[in-house]
């Protein structure tokens, strides 16, 4: 078994040297939260012992700072490919290109490296829950490997996000927080979450895991070169080595680990560090471009997010260090290079790569083009990221936690507390499970019109178990009677497993409950409410009371028996429903924030016509907003099937939509009112559904 020659901590500000502890936060002299990792370089037998180890980052075991091997939390990270760069070789004139192929990592990016290492080392230590302040690709990988170790993962993204990448990051079972602000800002929400929780902050740059992670991208580089280029005699380290950065993560630990080769004799030089950024987001290009010692922090302004780090902080002056000290540069590529760059690389390559590796190869072209890297120089380039994989369709909005933080240049604590009183609202969750859903989509609404809690359905009882176990609620709503598996061998199921046994259930049924069910339900249910016969207000309040939240309880009974038939009566007798059917989630939000800022309104958005006339019938709403092109059933003929339907042909109907319409696309329409997306007013369109409802 290998063993970690880790033997102390330094801080990067005073030079302070403490005792070799992976999750040390600050150093006790100076306060510095900038930590780094030394070991016994002498002891290190490298490349004789590396003969028979596996090829994965773990193969460097004696430079990691984790002892206990067989915990590790591992799914193939490292020793990617080393692919010598041909096509472009040929298309940039340049005789020496080489690819560091991160795209082979588990999740398609060079955090998985970082992922693995850290989420080890917090399963070594027995944590279970963590949070995590990411611009993507981060995100990804430790969702992955806390997944897989079975830690709770907390994720703070910023808006810009891409929604697939999130519904990629909730697949994995993460709690995914979407904060309307830069990411600088989702960092400082990220840290006072964790704060006021009690829950491990992962620090990124600063901390020790990540730049050691990062290290091996250095050992691998010149392992494999030196197959490449002599056999495999000798380690070779190239005259320079190219990233795209965004925090700086990624060649901090890389430098580090061409530092400690070369300290070991294993090579010659340590390579040219060459950071290229976005220009939308250059803060250390700016600051490397005049020479100065600190970086100023930028709002972004770029369409690449995974790269939109605004203040990189410490970052920068190591970063700057390491240049001054080995020569390299730092150079800004926009937009429109790295898309082109993307492009070529595909197609010249085969290489297909996320918008953020593209920069690094848009810096790597015009780098060559001015000459800074000769045509006698071998050049190592991190292809960091894949084009991201993402499931679209099995995955929701409420899978994601929104929380606006404040305007662009204001982020007050008073902003900030606020944000998160709310968010510390939206962290609750419940889980209905009923087959029918008109049933458990009502009962969602009526919560959400009262509170910010995260409402998730499922109309399989098999499938809601599984889901129960996954998002771990604080309370489960149940039907008792449903197909495959009853209400009662649900909860069966639900108490008898650890994982579940502690979440109250509460029960609400059209059932006739007999004195053999009320045996069966005897201390399995928090409560018993009767589907067609109960106040709406009371169950909100009962549900509120049960997730301990700070609303006071009015009435909270054991059985309640009250108003309505068939499926769950409406939400609030007085708030006007508006359903907007609309299968671009981005248009119907829209439209539905414009709406949502009139009081009065309850807006519900669906994004398939079946859907819609399905909710229709269940509940029918007062106003419907039509997009006419739909996926499954077009848009008028929603609307003809609504003016043949009894209990929908009165229901008034706007329509919004792209679509230009032909003359018997208008007349089929008759005298619906219609506004053009690419012409919406808000105030007019306000003003039209005020006019519509009156």
């Amino acid at each position: 078994m290998v063993t970690s020659l880790f033997n102390s901590v330094v801080c990067l500000n005073c030079n302070h040297t403490m005792p070799p502890d992976a999750m040390l936060n600050t150093c006790p002299v100076c306060g510095s939260a900038w930590l780094d990792a030394n070991y016994d370089y002498s002891a290190v037998d490298w490349p004789r012992s590396l003969t028979k180890r596996a090829p994965s980052m773990w193969r460097y075991a004696e430079l990691l700072p984790f002892e206990s091997y067989q915990q590790r939390v591992s799914i193939g990270e490292g020793y990617t490919p080393l692919v010598r760069a041909e096509g472009l070789q040929k298309a940039l004139h340049h005789p020496t290109l080489y690819i560091k192929d991160e795209r082979q990592s588990p999740t398609a990016s060079f955090k998985d490296r970082q992922g693995s290492l850290a989420v080890s080392i917090l399963r070594q230590r027995g944590i279970r829950e963590c949070v995590l302040a990411s611009t993507g690709n981060a995100a990804a990988a430790y969702a992955a490997y806390c997944a897989r170790a079975g830690i709770k993962l907390w994720i703070f993204l910023t808006s810009m996000a891409p929604a697939e990448k999130m519904r990629e990051l909730a697949l994995y079972g993460a709690e995914v927080v979407k904060v309307t602000g830069t990411y600088d800002e989702a960092k400082r929400v990220a840290a006072n979450f964790a704060q006021r929780r009690g829950l491990y902050f992962d620090r990124g740059a600063k901390g020790v895991p990540g730049k050691e992670s990062m290290k091996t991208i250095a050992f691998e580089i010149a392992e494999q070169l030196g197959l490449e280029l002599a056999d495999g005699d000798r380690w070779i380290a190239p005259d320079w080595y190219v990233q795209a950065v965004s925090g700086g993560i990624g060649p901090l630990g890389v430098i580090k680990g061409f530092r400690e080769l070369k300290t070991m004799g294993l090579i010659d030089r340590i390579p040219k560090l060459a950071i290229v950024q976005v220009e939308g987001c250059s803060p250390m290009v700016q600051a490397f471009v005049k020479d100065e010692a600190a970086a100023a922090p930028v709002r972004p302004n770029t369409r690449i997010t995974v790269l939109s780090t605004g203040d990189p902080g410490f970052s920068y002056s190591l970063l700057r260090d390491a240049i001054k000290d080995t020569g390299g540069t730092m150079i800004a590529a926009d937009d429109g290079e790295a898309f082109r760059a993307m492009r070529q690389a595909a197609r010249v390559e085969g290489f297909s790569v996320e918008p953020a590796a593209a920069v690094a190869f848009a810096g790597l072209e015009k780098l060559l083009a001015s000459g800074q890297i000769r045509s006698d120089e071998t050049v190592l380039l991190n292809c960091s990221g894949h084009t991201f994989p993402a499931e679209k369709h099995i995955l929701e909005d409420q899978y994601v936690l929104d929380l606006e933080v404040g305007g662009a240049g204001k982020q007050s604590q008073e902003g900030l507390g606020a944000a998160l009183e709310r968010l510390d609202e939206q962290i609750r969750t419940v889980v209905v499970i009923d087959d029918n859903p008109q049933d458990s989509r009502l009962i969602r609404r009526l919560l959400q019109a009262h509170k910010n809690y995260r409402v998730f359905e499922e109309n399989n009882p098999l499938d809601g178990f599984d889901l129960v176990k996954q998002r771990q609620p604080g309370v489960v709503i149940t039907d008792l009677t449903m197909p495959g598996m009853d209400g009662f061998a649900l909860l069966d199921k639900l108490k008898s497993d650890p994982a579940t046994a502690h979440i109250p259930v509460i029960v609400v049924s059209a059932k006739t409950i007999t004195s053999a069910d009320e045996q069966r339900l005897a201390g399995r249910q928090k409560s018993l409410w009767q589907k067609g016969n109960f106040n709406t207000r009371e169950l909100v309040e009962h549900v509120v009371a049960t997730l301990n939240d700070t609303v006071p309880v009015q009435v909270a009974p054991e059985k309640v028996k009250l108003p309505t038939t068939g499926a769950l009566k409406a939400i609030d007798e007085n708030a006007l429903s508006v359903l907007i059917v609309d299968d671009n989630p981005r248009d119907s939000r829209l439209v539905r924030r414009i709406l949502e800022s009139e009081k009065g309104y309850r807006v519900t958005e669906v994004h398939t016509s079946a859907g819609a006339l399905t909710m229709m019938h269940g509940a029918p709403p007062d106003l419907v907003l039509l997009d006419l092109m739909l996926p499954d059933i077009l848009g008028l003929d929603v609307l003809d099937q609504m003016r043949q339907a009894p209990d929908l042909q009165n229901i008034p109907v706007i329509v919004v939509t792209a679509k230009d319409l032909t003359a018997a696309e208008r007349e089929r329409l008759g005298d619906v009112t219609v506004w053009h997306k690419g012409n919406l007013d808000r105030r007019r369109l306000l003003k039209s559904v005020q006019d519509v409802l009156a």
